[in-house]
């Protein structure tokens, strides 16, 4: 149950993390290549431009817009307008200067005042709807200290269940260690009874003693010492007797 449980929250952490990841890039990392992301906060230019969208504006070379063309620019010095081009309006003292005449697509009339070409951002590359709500929100206070908030805690979410499972795994081991210690001495155990008991059978299993010789062993043909004196003494008897019976020197 814990294993399918941390799956699952692997999932939607991962999914979590992907889309914050994708957020970022979106909001932050398009300034890398170039765009700079803007949110469209009116509805001068529905439907091309949604109000609450986050449109992506490339630089562009004033001299290269046309009439038709979407362009992005400063309508005073705290105001940014999308609107298009429907004219462009060369001036008469020095012909390098242009201005160009806007008007939003939802709009009936044109836009009261020229643009000049110096006040031009660039022209829109494309637009995510209603993404400009979350990153106007998150830009500003009390928006911003929410999002610094949600993404420290969604790290923490992140990380803190890989640390966890760490723990577990290094107290299962130590777990494994000791078992694997208490039954290495029970086969020590186990072993040095098994040495004992054999100790016995070992004693009985002896080299048997050799056998005793027969008592007549010593009796063989064979002459000895003793034997020798004892012919000696039977010869010199029978002498005597032959020498008192007469007998001796006759032959």
């Amino acid at each position: 149950m814990k294993r399918s449980l941390q799956k699952v929250w692997n999932v939607i952490s991962t999914i979590i993390v992907a889309i914050v990841v994708i957020l970022a890039l979106l909001l932050v990392g398009a300034r890398v290549v170039g765009l700079q992301v803007f949110t469209v906060l009116s509805g001068s230019m529905e439907p091309t431009y949604h109000t609450g969208s986050l449109i992506y504006v490339k630089k562009v070379d004033p001299y290269t817009i046309e009439p038709g063309q979407p362009i992005t620019f400063m309508l005073d010095e705290n105001t940014i307008a999308t609107h298009r081009v429907v004219g462009i309006v060369p001036d008469e003292e020095d012909p390098t200067v242009i201005r160009f005449r806007t008007k939003g697509d939802a709009n009936d009339a044109e836009d009261g005042s020229l643009v000049h070409y110096k006040n031009v951002i660039g022209t829109p590359v494309f637009s995510i709807p209603y993404l400009g709500y979350v990153a106007d929100y998150i830009q500003h206070p009390p928006g911003m200290y929410i999002a610094i908030s949600a993404g420290a805690v969604l790290l923490l979410l992140v990380f803190l269940p890989d640390i966890f499972a760490e723990e577990d795994d290094k107290e299962k081991d130590k777990t494994r260690e000791k078992r694997a210690k208490k039954s290495a001495k029970r086969g020590k155990a186990a072993h040095d009874t098994a040495v004992k008991a054999a100790e016995p059978a070992a004693v009985e299993a002896a080299e048997p003693a050799a056998p005793e010789e027969p008592a007549d062993a010593g009796l063989t043909d064979a002459p000895t010492e003793e034997n020798d004196d004892l012919l000696m003494v039977d010869d010199v008897d029978a002498i005597c007797r032959e020498f008192e019976a007469g007998r001796f020197g006759k032959d």
